[in-house]
């Protein structure tokens, strides 16, 4: 699907977009592809089983998955890194904050393998990040942003495209269709951390947010994550 030119939602069951066993599920999270003179930068890779279809929507879109450059994991979660071990075994880098890159490497509770009843298949992150980092990739200036909640690893990109500030936010923001926060579920979820990072992600201006699951949103999405913020404020604080 593509979202402007040259940035595409290339994955996502919860649309359709994959399908890995369930419709419209938290099964397979949202991926998505910016496309550079310099080639492909990809953000999350599905839940592993469906990278072929990943690969195939790509190629409607004549995007070659052969020139993938880089990909970015949003958090370690099977449904957003599952496909880490396959595109390693292609050569191409993996990008990932410290506690992500950790998890991933050892395919522990923190991957949620068991909420899928799935073993999850490990692998070595290229890159580790911090908080604060801005990566040039492709000829584009990524910014790493650490807001750890949902899980301790995640972390949201932030970039420039067609004079529009975008940010890959995976599951910081929950879908309007189900909730305003990611699951609580995780091994590593932290109510009080998590409300830290929607005080600092809310002072975020951008122009779009393409989220881990659910619809992207286009127009100010800033207002969108106060709403969140409200009512973390409003459920969490004792």
């Amino acid at each position: 699907m593509q979202l402007l030119h040259n940035l595409y939602q290339v994955g996502g069951d919860m649309q359709g977009i994959t399908w890995a066993g369930v419709d419209a599920g938290y099964e397979d999270g949202n991926s998505y592809v910016l496309e550079t003179p310099d080639g492909l930068i990809l953000f999350d890779c599905g839940c592993g089983d469906t990278l072929d279809q990943i690969f195939d929507t790509m190629v409607y879109w004549n995007l070659e998955p052969k020139d993938i450059r880089r990909c970015f994991l949003t958090h370690a979660h099977i449904d957003h890194a599952g496909g880490a071990h396959k595109l390693k075994a292609l050569g191409i880098p993996l990008y990932a904050h410290a506690n992500t890159a950790e998890a991933v490497s050892v395919g522990d509770e923190r991957c949620c393998g068991f909420l899928y009843h799935k073993t999850f298949q490990v692998c070595e992150v290229d890159h580790v990040l911090t908080d604060g980092d801005v990566v040039e990739v492709c000829g584009v200036s990524i910014e790493v942003m650490h807001v750890p909640g949902h899980s301790m690893g995640c972390t949201a990109y932030l970039f420039d495209h067609e004079d529009r500030r975008v940010v890959v936010s995976g599951d910081l923001i929950g879908t309007l269709l189900a909730g305003d926060f990611g699951w609580s579920g995780s091994i590593d979820f932290d109510r009080d951390v998590y409300l830290q990072s929607l005080q600092k992600f809310a002072k975020v201006d951008s122009d779009m947010m393409l989220p881990g699951h659910g619809m992207v949103y286009c127009h100010e999405p800033r207002r969108r994550v106060e709403q969140v913020l409200n009512s973390a404020l409003k459920e969490w604080r004792d």
